[in-house]
């Protein structure tokens, strides 16, 4: 074979093979688009850590962050300290943070969880099959969830947690009669 029908046979592989990966990216992109602001948020029970379950239906009436999370992720080690100073600030407000870890390695979740000082409930997610079903594939990924199980807000990356502006949607979702919070 010519060098030239070689470079054209070569191109044309490369062609082919790159128009096969643009189209492999746009389906998956178009597949995991995920749950939507407004849409009823997918009821789910995982496993919580270091045991019993976490679910979604036994949280209704009250508003609840669903973090998706990893500990090899950087911008969620980075979010981690906020979003815990945000489970305790809302604790008592009718507010639940519940990380959903992507982590297969129950021991190095354990020592993040030490490490951070967690006391949210973190349920595990090792497969990502809950993700999967949420749409999220970058993590950090938040969604608040109203006290109705309706998408209030979704939080792509990683955001501070301790911004008033976030606190304040996050009271009025939990407190919508205008009445002082408890």
């Amino acid at each position: 074979m010519s060098r030239a029908k070689r470079a054209t046979l070569i191109a044309a592989i490369l062609v082919a093979a790159a128009s096969a990966a643009g189209f492999f990216v746009l389906h998956r992109e178009s597949r995991l688009s995920g749950i939507e602001v407004g849409q009823a948020a997918p009821d789910f029970s995982v496993p919580s850590f270091p045991g019993g379950q976490a679910t979604l239906h036994d949280r209704r009436g009250r508003v609840l962050l669903v973090n998706f999370w990893a500990t090899w992720c950087p911008p969620c080690v980075e979010e981690s300290p906020s979003l815990q100073k945000f489970a305790e600030l809302m604790r008592n407000q009718g507010v639940e943070v519940l990380g959903i870890s992507v982590d297969q390695d129950p021991v190095t979740l354990q020592k993040f969880i030490d490490r951070f000082h967690l006391t949210f409930t973190i349920g595990r997610d090792p497969n990502q099959d809950l993700a999967h079903r949420y749409g999220t594939y970058k993590y950090p990924e938040t969604y608040i969830v109203d006290r109705d199980g309706r998408v209030a807000e979704k939080i792509i990356g990683p955001i501070d947690w301790q911004d008033p502006r976030i606190i304040a949607f996050v009271r009025d979702l939990a407190n919508p009669s205008g009445a002082a919070a408890p």
